[in-house]
């Protein structure tokens, strides 16, 4: 059976490292296509790579921060309370159910202005806005992490006399971490696509950079330059699938 398993993560690493190599040939290929005398092949790139560490940083940020807003939420979602889980799904519901840009928008025009008057930065609104949208949907799988621990556990722990808090603590939620590592990879892939929105604040992220392009080459390299963002967008996203996958199997083996 574990035979089978490592077969098939092989057969998975080699398809992503073949479409990896397709991309990066396409675009290179399409470079030196469009490539002039007036053009030297591969001059985009650097321009585009500019607004790397803002895609980065804003990735890592915003999954910080919906960590720890899944594991908050998330925990009091399962509460046996009425009243706080009644006051925990709101936020749930809210971010769940409108759209990330409008939240974004809300965050970077509204919050400035009265009755708020938030002096926010359009970095500081885009961890904001992807940590507190990823983590509505981080909550929910904390909360269904934490309902599936066997009742057996939690009636022991009682028949123990351990408080509640000693019991979320040491129980209930070292199990729960373990089980929420697969979709919280996706959630964390989920969250770097979205980056690319930070580009309608007028952040400078890799998407940001591209648009830029766009406007001073023409339409003539448009394929050309879109095409790289591909590229750049799956070579930031794979590595994070297989460190998911790599603390996923410690944690088996653990």
């Amino acid at each position: 059976m574990n035979d089978d398993i490592d077969v098939a993560a092989r057969v998975r690493n080699y398809l992503a490292v073949a479409i990896a190599l397709l991309l990066v040939g396409t675009a290179f290929g399409v470079q030196m296509i469009t490539n002039t005398p007036e053009t030297p092949p591969f001059d985009l790139l650097p321009t585009m790579l500019r607004g790397l560490s803002t895609t980065i940083s804003l990735t890592v940020f915003g999954a910080l921060l919906a960590l720890v807003m899944a594991i908050f939420v998330g925990v009091l979602r399962a509460s046996p309370s009425r009243l706080v889980r009644g006051i925990s799904s709101i936020y749930v519901e809210v971010f769940r159910g409108t759209s990330i840009l409008v939240q974004l928008f809300w965050i970077f025009f509204v919050l400035p202005r009265p009755p708020f008057n938030v002096d926010i930065t359009a970095f500081q609104a885009g961890v904001l806005a992807l940590g507190l949208n990823v983590g509505a949907y981080g909550a929910e799988v904390v909360r269904g992490a934490i309902q599936s621990i066997p009742r057996g556990q939690i009636e022991a722990s009682i028949a123990l006399n351990m408080p509640p808090t000693l019991m979320m603590r040491r129980i209930i939620l070292p199990q729960a971490l373990v089980r929420i590592i697969p979709p919280f990879g996706n959630l964390l892939i989920e969250l770097l696509k979205a980056t690319s929105l930070v580009a309608l604040v007028t952040l400078a992220d890799v998407t940001f950079q591209a648009n830029t392009l766009r406007q001073s080459v023409g339409v003539r390299r448009v394929t050309e330059i879109y095409v790289l963002l591909l590229v750049i967008y799956f070579l930031l996203a794979y590595p994070l699938t297989l460190g998911v996958r790599w603390i996923e199997k410690r944690r088996q083996w653990a």
